[in-house]
């Protein structure tokens, strides 16, 4: 999927809800993060076609929308995982629109497991596509599993803009109030490094 009008369609919100979750995100979160929430849908969405898997569109973009929540001054906690965080912020945001007490757990749970080392598309669907798209978009992780011209059509059409740079610093951030954290053992693993050399700043336009 590299045309345009099909890129359009993707990066529209499909319901009314997951626009409401697009606003939020673009109110509270930087450029750069904003963007990549939704890069992040963009890779989770394709992946999850091109792998034939059963996907609630909406669950996963509100998800993606926001799973960085926790990373941003309002939402930031010195207590817990930002993870943990954004997902109270998303059960918080899915009561208000009206969704179940099933549906809003599922929206916290996906985004808490996005920081897992890896999640299991029979465990979680949605989890598991949202865990490949972040690690592809912070870190450069397994490209191959997306085609090269629908990633650099992304990218070209939400830049990366130092997202790289300002990830790194805000998961050292994290990881040096909350070492016992998922980013804390990302950090001790290298993510800051990968993240500023991840190959998707070198991405050639399509």
């Amino acid at each position: 999927m590299t045309d345009s009008r099909d890129l359009d369609r993707l990066l529209t919100p499909p319901t009314p809800v997951a626009a409401r979750a697009l606003a939020v995100v673009s109110a509270h979160a930087s450029p750069a993060l904003a963007a990549h929430s939704l890069r992040s849908f963009a890779f989770a969405a394709a992946l999850g076609d091109s792998e034939g898997l059963g996907v609630d569109r909406e669950l996963l973009w509100v998800a993606s929308m926001l799973h960085d929540l926790g990373l941003s001054p309002s939402f930031d906690s010195h207590t817990v995982p930002f993870e943990r965080a954004g997902a109270d912020v998303a059960r918080v945001f899915a009561a208000g629109a009206g969704w179940d007490d099933e549906r809003g757990r599922r929206v916290a749970e996906i985004i808490e497991r996005h920081m897992w080392p890896s999640v299991a598309a029979e465990l979680d669907v949605e989890g598991h596509l949202l865990e490949r798209a972040t690690s592809l978009d912070v870190s450069g992780a397994a490209p191959g599993d997306w085609e090269r011209g629908f990633v650099a059509a992304v990218v070209e059409r939400l830049p990366r803009d130092g997202f790289g740079d300002e990830f790194a610093t805000l998961a050292a951030a994290q990881a040096h109030r909350k070492p016992a954290s998922e980013a804390g053992r990302s950090v001790r693993a290298g993510l800051p490094a990968r993240a500023r050399a991840n190959p998707l700043d070198a991405v050639p336009r399509p």
